[in-house]
């Protein structure tokens, strides 16, 4: 399924008191790779931004001045992402600003209709990490992702860092099949591997060298450093 990393910014933080969405930010993935198709725009709100809001990301009234309303854009956009899984961080606030101005502009649709399926990665940092700091500025410090220390939030920027937290959020190897009937490929496209005896070979052992132990150190640094301290091999042989 094509997934869609969705983010907006908006005027304010409450759809019900008439607050509008001023920019949306997607990015595409297929298969946990991003294929470079992205979908960005400003919006012109019928609304003056909230001080508060514009200290998060920045944007005044005066830089949409000249932006189209949500009418002009939103076939666009509901083109882009129909169909696909939605990841969002805290996503009622996005879905719930989405399904108010489709409302708004008289479509009978809403997000549920458009994308059956969305993931939470708010949700998915909760399981993980209970008791945390879980926004986005927490996971990219906790994950040592790039970019965590910017100034203000714009939802492009935010959805291409989302993307990385959630493939570290779900990352790992999550299906493998050890076949007992060969290598037949199951229903689910998951390749079953057949048991091999080693007997039946003559194995040449091959020694690393001090060059390629050091490097293989080096990497082992950075897994623990971008695992925030969990990775496996320094725990079991350190």
């Amino acid at each position: 399924m094509r997934q869609i990393i969705l983010d907006t910014e908006t005027t304010g933080i409450d759809p019900a008191q008439g607050h509008n969405i001023i920019e949306i930010g997607c990015v595409e993935m297929q298969l946990r790779r991003l294929t470079g198709n992205t979908y960005h725009q400003y919006i012109q709100p019928d609304r003056e931004i909230e001080a508060e809001a514009i200290a998060v990301h920045g944007i005044t009234n005066a830089d949409l001045a000249d932006k189209p309303k949500f009418a002009a854009i939103s076939q666009a956009f509901i083109e882009f992402v129909r169909g696909a899984e939605l990841i969002i961080h805290n996503a009622a606030f996005d879905i719930g600003f989405l399904d108010a101005e489709l409302a708004r502009n008289g479509y009978t649709e809403r997000m549920a209709d458009i994308c059956p399926k969305v993931t939470d990665t708010l949700m998915l940092a909760r399981r993980k990490f209970p008791g945390q700091k879980n926004n986005l500025d927490a996971l990219c410090r906790r994950f040592g992702v790039e970019h965590f220390d910017r100034e203000l939030h714009g939802a492009l920027l935010d959805s291409k860092i989302l993307a990385e937290i959630y493939l570290l959020l779900t990352g790992g190897q999550t299906a493998l099949a050890l076949g007992q009937e060969g290598d037949n490929e199951d229903d689910d496209g998951v390749v079953g591997i057949r048991p091999v005896n080693a007997e039946n070979f003559n194995l040449r052992v091959i020694e690393p060298s001090d060059e390629e132990l050091q490097a293989h150190e080096v990497f082992l640094t950075l897994l623990d450093k971008k695992s925030a301290g969990n990775c496996l091999w320094l725990k079991q042989n350190g």
